[in-house]
C-alpha cells in the first residue's frame, strides 16, 4: 500500500509524511520540483505509474491576507488547476481513497460561531481571500461529485489556521502566526524598540499545531467516510492582539507593539465547531503555548 502526499515539502505535507513514517507506513511525498501539478498530462502520467492506494492533497498555492488580496487570479486559477488535475488523475488511475484538504476560509465572513460544517455557502465570503475560498469550495464539490457519480470513498478535511515547523515565514506571503514569530524574533535579535502589525488586533482566530492535523488526517483516512467535509481544529479562539502579546512574551520582546489600522483585519471571527471529529475520538494534543515555543525554536534553528 503506497500513500502519496502531494505538497510533501510544505508545512502540512511534511508533517503528514513525518507522522506516516512514525506509523511505519510507506509514503511518497512530492513537491513542484518532482511533479508539476499545473501540467495535466504530467500529473496523469505520474499518478498512473505510481498507482497509490491513498492520495492526500496537501498541494496548494497559499499565502496570507496581503498576498490573497493582491493576487486573486493566481490563488484562484492555480489552485483550481492543481486540485482538478490531481483529483481527475486519481480517478483515471482508480485510486481508492483521496483526502482533499480545504480551508476554513470557505465559510461566510459573518458566520455564526463556532462554525459548523453545515454553514458553508450560507453567506458572502471574506473579500480579501474569496478567490482562494472559491477554489477550495470547488475542490470540495469535485470530491463530493466523484463520490456521487463513481461511489468513491473520497473525503474532504477542513482544517483551521495551521502553524508549526517548516512553515512559511516570508513576510510578503506568510500567514499571521509565522509572520508574528518572525517579526518578534527579528525585533528581539536587533534590539528594536517597536514592532508594527497589520490591522486592529481585534480579529479572533483559532490555531492548530500542524502535527495534530497530521494525526487527524491519518485518523480520518481510517475512520471517516462521508460526502460532507469534516472540520479539524481546537475550537478555541484568540484575538490577534492577545496572540501578538503572547508571542512577544515567548520571544522575550520588551518593546512596543504598534497597530497599522489602515490594513485589513480579514474575517472578524473564525473558530470551528469540531464536535463531529471529537465525538469520533480525535482531539488535539499540543496547546498553543507549547506549539508556539516549538515553532519559535524551529524558526531560530532554521532561519
Amino acid at each position: 500500500m503506497t500513500i502519496l502526499v502531494a505538497g510533501g515539502s510544505g508545512l502540512v505535507g511534511s508533517a503528514i509524511l513525518n507522522e506516516l513514517s512514525r506509523s511505519k507506513k510507506q509514503a511518497v511525498g512530492i513537491s513542484s520540483k518532482d511533479v508539476n501539478l499545473l501540467n495535466r498530462s504530467e500529473t496523469f502520467d505520474f499518478i498512473h505509474q505510481l498507482k497509490p492506494s491513498l492520495v492526500v492533497d496537501a498541494a496548494a498555492k497559499v499565502g496570507g491576507i496581503g498576498a490573497n488580496d493582491k493576487y486573486p487570479v493566481d490563488f484562484l486559477s492555480e489552485n483550481l488547476q492543481i486540485q482538478t488535475n490531481l483529483i481527475d488523475a486519481c480517478h483515471y488511475a482508480g485510486v481508492a481513497k483521496v483526502i482533499f484538504l480545504g480551508s476554513s476560509c470557505i465559510y461566510p465572513r459573518n458566520c455564526p460561531q463556532p462554525i459548523k460544517e453545515s454553514y458553508i455557502m450560507a453567506g458572502g465570503l471574506e473579500p480579501t481571500n474569496s478567490a482562494y475560498a472559491i477554489a477550495k469550495i470547488s475542490g470540495l464539490e469535485l470530491i463530493r461529485s466523484y463520490r456521487k457519480q463513481y461511489n468513491y470513498k473520497w473525503i474532504t478535511v477542513m482544517p483551521t489556521n495551521l502553524y508549526g515547523p517548516n512553515d512559511n515565514f516570508d513576510l510578503q506571503n506568510s500567514h499571521v502566526l509565522p509572520a508574528l514569530i518572525r517579526k518578534f524574533v527579528e525585533a528581539k535579535d536587533s534590539n528594536s524598540s517597536t514592532v508594527s502589525l497589520w490591522g486592529t488586533g481585534s480579529a479572533i482566530r483559532e490555531f492548530l499545531y500542524v502535527e495534530d492535523l497530521a494525526k487527524a488526517i491519518i485518523f480520518c483516512a481510517d475512520n471517516y467516510d462521508s460526502d460532507e467535509h469534516i472540520n479539524v481544529g481546537t475550537g478555541v479562539g484568540i484575538s490577534i492582539k492577545d496572540l501578538a502579546e503572547k508571542i512577544a512574551e515567548l520571544t522575550d520582546f520588551k518593546g512596543q507593539i504598534n497597530w497599522d489600522t489602515t490594513k485589513p483585519d480579514g474575517m472578524p471571527v473564525k473558530v470551528l465547531d469540531t464536535e463531529k471529529i471529537t465525538k469520533m475520538g480525535w482531539k488535539p494534543r499540543v496547546d498553543l503555548d507549547e506549539g508556539i515555543i516549538k515553532t519559535i525554536k524551529w524558526y531560530r534553528e532554521n532561519k
